[in-house]
């Protein structure tokens, strides 16, 4: 598996372009062989929780793991070793659609739950309409919450996970991890996918491809 996600972007910023890829942490010494055969000699610099690639042509790629295991090496040597994540990962995934709850132990899904619920929009009209749906909105993200934060104590506590992958609606995740019971999950490095779809069992799937592959930011120097 190469490449995942959504299509590499680009977007201008400060006179150069960037682009930003998701690499298979099994395929990321192969990544780092076509760079250096592409760009010329380069310079490896580590990075707060990655490493900067900086190459003879001013080409420079900032390659972050889900979770470095110790300091970044200085050659392709280790390479595999310092990007391969946590083995076991919870997911929580909640948005105003739904939500989906997982624990994954290398590549595979464990153990899911996945349902629907409905958050009322905001609304437009005023007065007396606007409280009562604004109360019926907070109650519906309340029990929204509450559910989330059932499945993740059943699911993902007792599981020993590493790590988190949480996605959907930043405030909603909030919430949920705000949970006293759920103390010793909200301690742990996660990595942070918000802008996926209604959670979807094939949505849990993809955030588990994605939470563990390597983000590498490419940028013109």
């Amino acid at each position: 598996m190469g490449q995942q996600g959504p299509p590499p972007r680009e977007t201008a910023g400060a006179g150069s372009v960037v682009r930003r890829v998701e690499v298979d942490p099994g395929r990321l010494p192969r990544w780092v062989d076509g760079f250096v055969e592409r760009h010329g000699a380069t310079t490896w610099t580590p990075r707060d929780h990655g490493l900067l690639l900086t190459a003879v042509d001013g080409e420079h790629a900032l390659v972050e793991p889900m979770c470095p295991r110790g300091e970044a090496p200085s050659g392709p040597a280790g390479l595999a070793t310092w990007a391969e994540p946590p083995h076991r990962i919870g997911l929580v995934l909640v948005r105003r659609g739904g939500y989906a709850v997982g624990v994954a132990v290398g590549e595979r899904l464990t153990a899911s739950k996945v349902g629907t619920r409905y958050v009322q929009s905001r609304t437009a009209a005023g007065g007396w309409s606007q409280q009562r749906y604004a109360r019926r909105r907070v109650n519906q993200a309340g029990e929204l919450v509450g559910t989330v934060v059932g499945h993740t104590l059943r699911l993902v506590v007792p599981s020993s996970a590493e790590h988190l992958v949480l996605g959907g609606d930043r405030s909603l995740v909030r919430e949920v991890l705000a949970d006293p019971r759920l103390a010793g999950l909200a301690s742990l490095p996660a990595r942070e996918l918000y802008d996926v779809p209604d959670p979807r069992l094939s949505v849990l799937e993809q955030a588990l491809r994605r939470a563990r592959a390597v983000r590498i930011t490419l940028q013109r120097g």
